[in-house]
C-alpha cells in the first residue's frame, strides 16, 4: 500500500498586501475617498468579518472590490471594534439586581492598536506599486498615515482569511 504525504508550505504562502491606515473618518467616507483617488469600486459588503475572542463576538465592517479584468481582490477592514458584555453585580447592595453593560474596545489585529483600518490587496503580485498607492492614501484629507505593513510580522494572521 503506497504512503501519501501531505505538505502544507504551500499553504502558508502569502498572496496579499496590506496598508494600515490611520484616520479619524468614519469607513463608509473613507471608502469614498479611496474609489475616488485609485479609482477603484470598494462597495459595503453585508458580510461583516466576524471573530470570536474571549470577550465575546466582534463583527468588523468590510467594503470590498474585485477587479476582474486583473483579478485583484481589495478589501477596506475596520480594526477598531467594541463589545457589550452584560455583567451582574456579585454585592449585595441597594442596586444588586441591576445588570452592568461592560464596553470592552477590540482590534482585528491586536499587534497594530493604533491602525483604524486595514487594506487587503489580493493578488497584487508585482502588478501595483504598493508605494504609489500608500503615497495617494496619504493625500486623503483626514488620513493621518498610511504604511505597509509586513505580513510576516502578524500574529493574528487567522483574522484576515475571510
Amino acid at each position: 500500500m503506497a504512503i501519501h504525504k501531505l505538505v502544507f508550505d504551500d499553504f502558508d504562502e502569502i498572496d496579499y498586501s496590506l496598508i494600515a491606515i490611520h484616520t479619524s473618518l468614519e469607513d463608509y467616507r473613507l471608502a469614498y475617498f479611496i474609489n475616488q483617488k485609485l479609482h477603484v469600486n470598494l462597495n459595503k459588503s453585508i458580510k461583516e468579518i466576524q471573530i470570536t475572542i474571549k470577550e465575546g463576538e466582534a463583527h468588523f465592517s468590510r467594503f470590498h472590490y474585485y477587479e476582474k479584468k486583473k483579478e485583484i481582490s481589495w478589501d477596506l477592514i475596520q480594526n477598531k471594534n467594541e463589545v457589550i458584555n452584560q455583567q451582574k453585580d456579585e454585592n449585595q447592595g441597594l442596586f444588586s439586581n441591576i445588570g452592568m453593560e461592560v464596553v470592552k474596545k477590540v482590534f482585528m489585529l491586536p499587534e497594530f492598536k493604533k491602525a483604524d483600518y486595514f487594506l487587503k490587496i489580493e493578488n497584487s503580485e508585482g502588478s501595483l506599486n504598493l508605494l504609489e498607492i500608500t503615497n495617494l492614501l496619504n493625500t486623503i484629507d483626514n488620513v493621518a498615515t498610511a504604511y505597509i505593513v509586513d505580513t510576516d510580522n502578524i500574529r493574528s494572521k487567522n483574522n484576515l482569511i475571510f
